[in-house]
């Protein structure tokens, strides 16, 4: 009888364990940039609960929110978020922190990039000499700024110059390296990555670069699967003291990736 019962006591144990994961859809940015590989240790340290990332684009983050394939969503798509809590989808959207996006490209810059007076005139002078351009291609937060800034310029991104990579943040600017090419980027993983790169940073500074980054619980009156109050743990920790703090100490070379929305 006892050896019976021992196997079924193993699965009540693993089944324990299973019910600490949380599932976070987020976007490359934080994951390729090193940021999750700071925040989540500290969390599942304090919290006992374990954090299963699926790194994706914005906009396939908040489909796997939508459909209720994930507990908690980190991304930085206002208008697909905002739209995302309007459609009853998300609760509890919290401002976790702000970066940039930058335009990185060869050094020799044939596009004149180093010279634009904003980002869409930066992106207007690529497309007019017909340099080279990798995109993510994905629908991703970085993806959805880039088509607003060359709708600002007056462009439609098509022909042989401009390269719809499907790719994240990180391959997107090794592709870039390669080829070369320009890119637009955030600046975490542009940080995280220019020392492998023979890219170079040619505009940033532009307000219409801003990149906010919001934390969503999916609802669980309509996934009532969902683990909300481990969700709510982590978006909790993200946006109290201890992980405000270990964002805006998240450095590389001495420069801040990320910018917390609470302190310093």
């Amino acid at each position: 009888m006892l050896r019976m019962l021992c196997p079924l006591l193993l699965l009540c144990v693993l089944d324990t364990s299973a019910a600490e994961r949380l599932r976070l859809a987020t976007t490359t940015s934080t994951q390729d940039s090193g940021l999750l590989a700071v925040l989540n240790p500290v969390f599942e340290a304090a919290s006992g609960i374990s954090v299963d990332v699926i790194a994706v684009g914005s906009g396939k983050a908040l489909a796997l929110a939508r459909n209720g394939d994930v507990d908690v969503v980190l991304a930085h798509d206002p208008a697909a978020e905002e739209a995302f809590m309007a459609d009853g989808a998300g609760i509890e959207r919290r401002p976790v922190m702000t970066n940039d996006f930058v335009i990185v490209g060869p050094a020799t810059d044939p596009a004149g990039v180093r010279a634009a007076q904003s980002a869409a005139d930066a992106l207007a002078r690529i497309a007019g000499t017909q340099s080279p351009f990798v995109s993510r291609g994905d629908q991703s937060g970085t993806h959805v700024k880039e088509l607003a800034l060359f709708a600002a310029a007056g462009v439609e991104p098509v022909g042989r110059w401009y390269l719809a990579a499907g790719q994240g943040m990180g391959p997107v600017l090794q592709i870039a390296d390669e080829m070369p090419a320009y890119a637009l980027a955030d600046r975490g993983t542009w940080l995280a990555r220019r020392a492998t790169l023979d890219l170079h940073l040619l505009y940033a500074g532009d307000p219409a670069l801003s990149n906010p980054y919001h934390v969503m619980l999916v609802d669980p009156a309509r996934h009532p699967h969902v683990r909300v109050d481990a969700a709510r743990a982590y978006a909790d920790f993200l946006t109290g003291a201890h992980g405000q703090a270990l964002i805006g100490g998240f450095l590389i070379d001495g420069e801040t990736l990320f910018k917390p929305v609470t302190g310093p």
